[in-house]
């Protein structure tokens, strides 16, 4: 189906309609009639559920035991997000679309932007403790933010329910520093205008809560990351944020996909040393000088710039030297391990190249970068 802005209003919804006759009443697929094939899939789950368009649904809220726990469970993502829903709320306040934030279960423990409470469509949805998950609502942008892991937009009757095909939304999930999804935003108008756009600034709000999350991270060095040719300091930069001994504490998104070691779906720990080619140490170094940007080699031989910075309340560690690697309070057999990974490195992942140089084997330089490795 062509783009939703370049479809006429009304054309566009008599295509939404054919699609919801064609496999709601007829069982046939509506791929080409839709804005996209996710929508097909969250229909299909909701039939799979017994549910059917017409039927009454009702908008659940949690218990007020459970609302609480909700509130103290999700206070770091409630900080992090507040900011950026008041300047959400400026940015939509002549469109008649309001923001939700809800938790990794789709139920809402936030809200903004110029809600009418007078009008229960708004009133039911943006009431904090409501589940608005697909299993509960069906199809929405909600539902398919958290089921897709990926921003989505959808317009009217592309929900699932006929009392939903009011509704036009985008929404963006929320991941949190260890890359799983911790929520979603949520951005909705009633009986508006469709504004697809609004994908596009749900997910850069999404990415704006995320890298307060990992900010709020206790951490002693954040690195800023980006491809050579782009510079550094903006928001589409990678973020890793690191402890004092190299240890990664979080890392945002956008360095998760530069950084493929960052995308472990195991969660285990991950050294600074098990992803950038050279010794760690020279990260807190470059973060005391002037110029801090470095070139920082991966061990798949590609190339990244990075800016690191020390934490406000670490600088002092850092100028004196106390509790900082790269000082001579690191191990001789640290400091030997970081000299063999730079030489792999400088021979950009030849390990036989490397042994020659140090005059060692192939067996050792294995042995001294794998089997010392912390997990």
């Amino acid at each position: 189906m062509p783009q939703a802005l370049t479809v006429a209003p009304e054309r566009r919804l008599q295509q939404i309609s054919h699609a919801r006759s064609a496999m709601l009443g007829e069982g046939r697929s509506p791929a080409d009639m839709l804005s996209a094939p996710w929508i097909e899939r969250s229909w299909q789950r909701c039939l799979s559920r017994g549910q059917q368009p017409e039927q009454d649904i009702a908008f659940e809220v949690i218990s007020a035991h459970a609302a609480r726990r909700s509130e103290e469970a999700h206070i770091g993502l409630l900080q992090a997000a507040r900011p950026v829903l008041e300047k959400l709320g400026r940015a939509i306040a002549d469109t008649r679309y309001f923001a939700i934030l809800t938790n990794a279960q789709g139920v809402v423990v936030d809200v903004s932007g110029p809600i009418d409470r007078s009008d229960r469509r708004a009133a039911l949805i943006t009431r904090i403790g409501t589940d608005l998950s697909e299993p509960t609502v069906g199809t929405t942008a909600i539902g398919a933010a958290l089921a897709e892991l990926q921003p989505v937009w959808l317009h009217r009757g592309e929900h699932f329910f006929s009392t939903t095909s009011v509704y036009s939304c985008a929404g963006a999930p929320l991941f949190g520093p260890d890359g799983r999804c911790v929520g979603m935003l949520d951005l909705t108008g009633i009986e508006t205008v469709e504004r697809s756009e609004l994908k596009h600034l749900a997910a850069q709000s999404a990415r704006h809560i995320e890298n307060a999350l990992l900010l709020g991270q206790p951490h002693r060095l954040l690195v800023r990351l980006n491809w050579p040719g782009h510079a550094l300091g903006f928001d589409a930069d990678g973020l890793v944020c690191l402890d004092g001994d190299g240890w990664l504490v979080g890392a945002n998104q956008t360095a998760r996909q530069m950084v493929p070691q960052l995308a472990s779906p195991e969660h285990v720990a991950v050294h600074a040393g098990d992803v950038f080619g050279m010794p760690y140490e020279l990260l807190f170094d470059a973060a005391r000088r002037q110029n801090p940007v470095i070139e920082v080699p991966l061990w798949s031989g590609l190339r990244l710039n990075a800016l690191p910075t020390a934490r406000a309340d670490a600088v002092t560690l850092i100028d004196s030297g106390a509790a900082t690697p790269g000082s001579e309070n690191v191990a001789l057999k640290d400091l030997e391990t970081a000299l063999i990974r730079k030489a792999v490195a400088d021979a950009r992942g030849n390990v036989a190249q490397a042994a020659r140089a140090l005059g060692i084997s192939r067996a050792t330089v294995y042995r001294k970068i794998y089997n010392g490795k912390r997990h």
